[in-house]
C-alpha cells in the first residue's frame, strides 16, 4: 500500500509498487471520466521555491482533472519563506490545510526534511542538482507505454549528466531494470557524478560507456535522453557560454539513427534539439510531458489511498 507515504527518490517504491502506478496511469489515460471527481475535496499545496513550468502545471492540472483544489506558491517571496521560516515550520503549517504537498527546492535534501516532519505525504519535484523522482515516473511510464517494456533497452543520455537530477533519477531507476544499457555523451566538465558512476552504475553492474558526440553513439541507441545545460547550476557564465552549444540533435544526426529510437527530454528545451526534429515521429517530449501529468494523477490518487 502506497497511502500515507511520501516519494522523495526514485528508489522510495518497490517494481511491484510502481507496475501499481503506471497501470492505474494506463486506465486514467484510458477512461479520464472515471476518474473526474476522485479526489472531490482534495486539497493539494504546491510549495514552489524554485521556477517550474511543465512540473508545477502538470501536478496543478492532475489534480484539478481529478476534481481537487490547489493552493500554494511558485515563488517564495510570496510566502513566509521570504521571512526566514523553516522548511519543518512550513509543512506543519501547510498540512494543516492541505492533503498533500508538492515541493521543489533548490537545496538538496530539503523535501525529504520536510517530510521528517509532515503529516501528509510529501512529494519531492525536484531538490538541486539531486533528485527529481516525479520526473523519473514520467519517463519510466512515456517509455514503457511507447517501447512496451522497461527491459532490454540501450538509453543514451547526453548534455548535462553533471547536475542533471533528472539524469540521476532516470538512471537510479532503470538500475533496476533487466538488460539495461547506458551511454552517457557530454563534455568532460560535465560528465556523471562519480557517486552515480559508482554507486549506481558499477556496483549493479550496469553496461555503460562515456562519449563525447552524438553522432558516434546515436545508431546504437533504443531512446535518447536529451538534456539542456543548465545556466543556474553555473558560477562561472564563461563556463556556461562555452558548454551550451557544444551538443545539438539535428536532422543529420537523427538520420544515423534507428527507425524507432525515441528522443526523450524533461524540458524546458533551450537549443539542444533543433525545433525541424518536433515533426519527427521519434520526438516523443511533448507527449512525455502529457505523460507525466498522468503518471502524478496516479501517483497521488495512490499516496491518498482514494479508490
Amino acid at each position: 500500500m502506497l497511502k500515507g507515504r511520501h516519494l522523495i527518490d526514485p528508489m522510495d517504491f518497490t517494481l511491484e509498487e510502481l507496475d501499481e502506478i503506471f497501470e492505474l496511469a494506463g486506465d486514467i489515460i484510458d477512461h479520464p471520466v472515471k476518474y473526474s471527481d476522485s479526489m472531490k475535496g482534495k486539497l493539494l499545496a504546491t510549495l514552489f521555491y524554485e521556477p517550474s513550468t511543465r512540473t508545477r502545471f502538470s501536478f496543478e492540472a492532475a489534480m484539478l482533472r481529478l476534481g481537487g483544489q490547489v493552493i500554494g506558491f511558485s515563488e517564495p517571496g510570496s510566502s513566509s519563506v521570504s521571512k526566514g521560516e523553516s522548511v519543518a515550520d512550513t509543512i506543519k503549517t501547510v498540512g494543516c490545510y492541505a492533503d498533500i504537498a508538492v515541493m521543489r527546492h533548490p537545496k538538496e535534501g530539503a523535501p525529504k526534511v520536510a517530510s521528517m516532519y509532515s503529516e501528509i505525504p510529501v512529494i519531492n519535484a525536484g531538490d538541486g542538482g539531486h533528485q527529481h523522482p516525479t520526473q523519473t515516473l514520467t519517463d519510466l511510464l512515456t517509455i514503457k507505454t511507447e517501447k512496451g517494456r522497461l527491459s532490454d533497452l540501450t538509453i543514451g543520455f547526453c548534455g548535462d549528466l553533471k547536475f542533471g537530477r533528472t539524469v540521476h533519477s532516470l538512471i537510479k531507476a532503470l538500475s533496476r531494470y533487466q538488460g539495461i544499457k547506458i551511454v552517457l555523451i557530454s563534455p568532460e566538465e560535465l560528465m556523471i557524478p562519480d557517486y552515480i558512476r559508482n554507486e549506481i552504475l558499477i556496483n549493479n553492474n550496469i553496461e555503460f560507456k562515456e562519449a563525447e558526440r552524438i553522432e558516434d553513439e546515436i545508431g546504437s541507441l533504443d531512446i535518447l535522453y536529451m538534456t539542456r545545460v543548465q545556466k543556474e547550476r553555473f558560477f562561472n557564465e564563461d563556463d556556461y557560454i562555452r558548454l551550451k552549444d557544444r551538443f545539438i540533435l539535428d536532422k543529420e544526426k537523427m538520420e544515423l539513427a534507428h527507425a524507432d529510437m525515441m528522443v526523450l527530454h524533461p524540458l524546458p528545451r533551450v537549443n539542444e534539439i533543433d525545433y525541424e526534429i518536433d515533426e519527427d515521429p521519434r520526438a516523443m517530449y511533448f507527449k512525455q510531458a502529457k505523460y507525466g501529468m498522468y503518471a502524478r494523477m496516479a501517483l497521488m490518487l495512490k499516496l491518498l489511498g482514494v479508490k
